[in-house]
């Protein structure tokens, strides 16, 4: 019930998208200028395939489909990301990231919300390099 009213809230925002897709190269440029770059994927999924270097793992959906926007903007707040700083959003194929980038872009005000286009499937079919996450 919760993922429907969750769809319900971002279909219309993912109509009007204002996140930004990066190719590989183009996401490789930013990482290498130090933007912050957070996986919002699932700590099984992070186990699964690893997670890019120095990516932040934090998680915005639970395992359940769940989630607390309150608890994520607060932890984004504590890594020095606010409205203004340019931000890279990572998940499986970028469909979660689509939505949660148009939100934060759209409701929240966040002003540079990027995503990995084709998320880490696209990284992985691109053989770049991931880390094993603890």
């Amino acid at each position: 019930m919760k993922k429907l009213f969750f769809l319900s809230l971002f279909l219309p925002l993912y109509l009007i998208a204002d996140v930004v897709s990066l190719d590989i190269n183009e996401f490789e440029k930013s990482i290498k200028n130090r933007t912050y770059v957070v996986d919002i994927r699932t700590p099984e999924e992070w186990k699964q395939t690893g997670i890019i270097e120095n990516s932040v793992p934090l998680t915005f959906f639970n395992s359940d489909g769940s989630y607390n926007v309150s608890a994520f903007i607060q932890k984004l707040k504590k890594m020095g990301i606010d409205k203004n700083r340019p931000l890279i959003l990572v998940c499986r194929s970028a469909t979660r990231t689509k939505m949660v980038g148009d939100f934060l872009s759209n409701k929240l005000g966040y002003k540079k919300v990027y995503q990995l286009k084709g998320g880490i499937l696209n990284w992985i079919a691109h053989n770049k390099p991931l880390i094993r996450y603890r």
